[in-house]
């Protein structure tokens, strides 16, 4: 076993569990996760292991010691940035942040919010699109003016469009275009991941908005990593060699990402906790919604789930969810996707 890695990396702030004092407080859980990311390496000989976080196992590849030492400084030093509140994601629009303010304050935020999105007429234009699809409008009745949009999306559909626009305008940024692919595919698994979320939410006490935004920003932590690591020497460790400590660190990452941009429901930590397989025992909540939204959406187009699958991850249980209405579920699913992709406008 490697020796470990991590301590002598973390910011002070990081160890020992302790947290800066920012608004944006620090994953405690970030310390433990680094150092089981540093420590967990594969025999020489070529024989796999395994990373656990939570109860969730990750394969492993082997790599070198020196190459996980590069790939997890980086990581931590984009951790260290968002516990100060430091966000910079090229071609990232700023109305996200100023749309998570505006959002904030509920006697103005429907006036607010549009006045920041009357400074970004694409933006106004995809809210439009979203309010009239047949995704979000059940009844038919057209919206031609923005500040009815906003009203009927809600906040959850509203930052929920909003990212979908600045996830856009991060895949056109020049500069990223060698992550256009990977970046593709992590944000199409996302509105898979958002449409089950929705459908899962139907059968707990849990806002479908909210799980469907949730499930839209559960991969975010990934994107962030990777639009930060292009042309970045730091980030030359991290490749699939190392998928691991991406695997492991981009839940925390994305938490401390949403915090940063005023994303509330309690989403940032179901997305924070998105691989805690083991949760206790008790009332279904958004991050078991998560879940197992995430667990379908793996499945999807690939063997089907497996009775051991569903019975050995405890949100299944406190959902209520069978082998069958798993099933039953992916199929709805997919029926919905066309839809939302036209809502979101990708």
């Amino acid at each position: 076993m490697q020796k470990d890695l991590a301590a002598p990396y973390l910011p002070a702030a990081l160890q020992g569990g302790r947290h800066l004092r920012h608004p944006l407080e620090t994953d405690r859980r970030i310390d433990t996760l680094v150092r089981r990311a540093a420590s967990a390496t594969s025999p020489t000989d070529g024989s796999s292991s395994a990373l656990r976080a939570g109860v969730q196992s990750i394969p492993k590849i082997g790599s070198s010691p020196g190459r996980r030492r590069t790939a997890l400084d980086f990581l931590v030093s984009l951790s260290a940035d968002l516990a100060r509140g430091h966000v910079n994601v090229p071609g990232f629009p700023n109305v996200v942040m100023k749309i998570g303010v505006a959002l904030d304050h509920p006697e103005t935020s429907v006036d607010g919010t549009v006045r920041v999105v009357g400074e970004e007429p694409r933006l106004a234009a995809r809210l439009l699109q979203a309010a009239n699809s047949a995704a979000f409008n059940p009844t038919g009745a057209r919206v031609r003016e923005l500040r009815t949009a906003i009203t009927r999306l809600g906040r959850p559909l509203v930052q929920g469009v909003t990212m979908a626009f600045a996830i856009q305008q991060m895949r056109d940024e020049p500069s990223l275009r060698s992550i256009s692919n990977d970046s593709k595919a992590i944000w199409g698994k996302s509105i898979v991941v958002a449409s089950l979320s929705r459908l899962l939410a139907c059968r707990t006490k849990v806002k479908p908005d909210e799980a469907f935004l949730a499930g839209l920003l559960h991969g975010i932590g990934r994107l962030y990593i990777m639009a930060r690591a292009v042309g970045n020497l730091s980030a030359s460790g991290l490749g699939a060699e190392c998928a691991d400590l991406t695997a492991t660190l981009h839940p925390s990452i994305g938490k401390a990402l949403l915090e940063n941009w005023r994303v509330g429901g309690g989403i940032p930590e179901s997305v924070g906790d998105q691989a805690n397989y083991g949760r206790d025992e008790g009332e279904a909540d958004l991050t078991d919604v998560l879940i197992v939204g995430i667990v379908l959406a793996e499945a999807l187009g690939r063997a089907p789930l497996g009775r051991s699958q569903v019975e050995g991850i405890s949100s299944f249980r406190r959902i209520d969810l069978t082998l069958q209405e798993c099933h039953t579920t992916l199929t709805h699913a997919e029926y919905h996707l066309a839809a939302l992709h036209q809502a979101l406008g990708c």
